[in-house]
């Protein structure tokens, strides 16, 4: 299991670190290779909380790429002079969406819910995003849930030995929310009940979280 340090200047309700597992190591790698990329652009998605925009920070660090985050909310005209622009200059342009790109446009598969895709309207620059690397952020497996449940502990201040995030990493909703919204229901717990996290706590967070969370 890896980890990725990131710099002092992340958002404060952000992990200090990112985790590098199952999920994400796929992208990772095609990340530090971006001469690799056709047309010089890589368009990053994944589930909510999975990391997608702390990449997207560790990546753009250095300056030498391009980094549009949200791409699905901008305009699809300047999100069109970025991509030439990338052309031009050969920087790579890395577009992060919280939904796969599919190429076309058709509002009944680009409506929000389950298995939505982000489409764009605009022919030509869907044409050209539909030819960029495909990066999707998949679900974690036991050891980077273990792995998670520890950096978000970490984050609040929580002591959880290795037996706790065993425990729970095989009992908790397999996501990166779910993670995160099962650390949060234990902090809240513990704090409530002026206790150290115990199994009792534990097992009343898991039972909270388990249906879907606290998203």
């Amino acid at each position: 299991m890896r980890q990725i340090a990131l710099p002092l200047s992340a958002a404060s309700d952000s992990p200090p670190r990112i985790v590098v597992g199952t999920a994400n190591a796929g992208v990772v790698d095609a990340l530090l290779e971006p001469g690799k990329w056709p047309f010089h652009t890589a368009i990053l998605s994944g589930p909510p909380r999975s990391g997608k925009s702390l990449l997207a920070r560790w990546f753009g660090a250095s300056g030498a790429v391009d980094v549009i985050d949200d791409a699905q909310d901008m305009d699809e005209a300047e999100l069109f002079h970025r991509w030439n622009r990338a052309q031009e200059s050969g920087r790579p342009l890395l577009i992060v969406a919280d939904r796969r790109f599919a190429p076309g446009a058709d509002e009944a598969d680009g409506a929000e819910g389950e298995g939505a895709r982000w489409r764009v309207a605009l022919p030509d620059l869907s044409s050209r995003l539909g030819a960029a690397l495909d990066l999707e952020i998949g679900e974690p497996d036991d050891d980077m849930l273990a792995a998670l449940i520890e950096v978000h502990a970490e984050m609040r201040g929580l002591v959880l030995d290795d037996s706790a995030t065993q425990y729970l990493a095989g009992r908790c909703t397999r996501s990166h929310l779910g993670v995160e919204n099962l650390v949060a229901a234990i902090d809240r717990l513990s704090l409530e009940r002026k206790a150290a996290p115990t199994m009792a706590i534990w097992r009343d967070a898991l039972i909270e979280t388990k249906g879907g969370g606290l998203a």
